[in-house]
């Protein structure tokens, strides 16, 4: 009889999933460790859904004229005399709910602060990379254009975008209305995106990996979209974050101003702005309350984009 040798199998483990691999890695085991950005995180995330989940959540629908109540104007908070317990933060001269009011002009500021934000990074990104990787002309033409942008104020730029907007579109759609205070948001703001892209594409491309790529005659398309673009974006991520505060505070002051938002979608700003006109006759609450919650979303945001860029940063592990 032959003798039948039996080899034991070998069981190959399965690779862990990205979930695993970022649940086992620095990151989350500095986030876990920082009592400062779970906070942070926490206080964004609690405004963030109470903005996009208002219709569900608020007490009141401030923009339903069915609803509202004259005889319910400047209402006090409900602690104070004469206020009611069916407005916990009061009411303003149309009868409004201010509670109701400061959820419904967060859903807009930060709508209109993230995609601008989205805005400014795809066009920085994109410009940024083109000028690190090609060098020469393009280069010294894209920084001369980053050079003139930085040497005007931003919140004048966006003023100047907003109002011509505003000239040529008088009748504009709150859409329309929505995508120019955008681009005015936008404009200002890629030119940091696109410096910090380049610095890091000018060293990305001269690594091996790069070199290899091109000996093996890939595109150069694909090259800095496939291989350089990822071992860019950990700078952009942290800048995003920031900036994303910055951005909202921005359309606040538009709106501030009188360039922002239409009364009808009224803002965060443009809370702080009908309020502001009432304050000498007492009625603090509104602007006191829609400016803690704008300063609530960019403080949160803020203390959550430093704990980010420290994390990321491979010198501070």
């Amino acid at each position: 009889m032959n003798a039948v040798s039996s080899t034991p199998e070998v069981v190959i483990p399965a690779a862990p999933s990205a979930w695993a691999r970022f649940f086992d890695g620095d990151v989350w085991h500095s986030f876990r460790s920082s009592p400062m950005a779970m906070l942070s995180a926490g206080a964004a995330l609690l405004c963030i859904f109470c903005a996009l989940f208002a219709p569900l959540i608020a007490p009141h629908n401030p923009f339903d004229l069915a609803t509202l109540e004259l005889s319910d104007s400047m209402l006090p908070p409900a602690w104070m005399q004469g206020g009611h317990a069916k407005y916990l933060l009061g009411t303003d001269e149309q009868g409004r709910d201010v509670l109701s009011a400061v959820m419904f002009g967060a859903r807009i500021s930060i709508l209109i602060g993230g995609a601008s934000v989205i805005v400014s990074t795809l066009i920085g990104v994109g410009l940024g990379l083109l000028a690190g990787y090609a060098g020469g002309a393009v280069d010294s033409f894209i920084m001369r254009v980053c050079d003139v942008m930085l040497s005007f104020p931003s919140i004048l730029i966006a003023l100047l975008i907003a109002g011509v907007g505003r000239a040529l579109f008088p009748q504009a759609h709150d859409s329309l209305a929505f995508g120019v205070l955008i681009l005015a948001i936008a404009l200002p703001g890629w030119v940091q995106y696109a410096r910090t892209v380049r610095g890091s594409t000018m060293v990305e491309r001269n690594k091996e990996y790069v070199q290899a790529a091109r000996v093996v005659g890939v595109p150069r398309t694909r090259i800095m979209l496939r291989h350089v673009l990822p071992n860019v974006l950990g700078p952009v991520l942290v800048l995003a974050t920031i900036q994303v505060a910055t951005a909202i505070l921005t359309e606040a002051t538009l709106s501030f101003l009188g360039v922002g938002v239409s009364p009808t979608s009224p803002s965060l700003g443009t809370f702080i702005n009908e309020g502001n006109k009432q304050l000498f006759s007492g009625a603090w609450w509104l602007v006191i309350f829609p400016g803690a919650m704008l300063l609530l979303i960019a403080l949160s945001v803020n203390l959550f984009g430093d704990w980010l860029r420290d994390a990321l940063n491979p010198r501070l592990r």
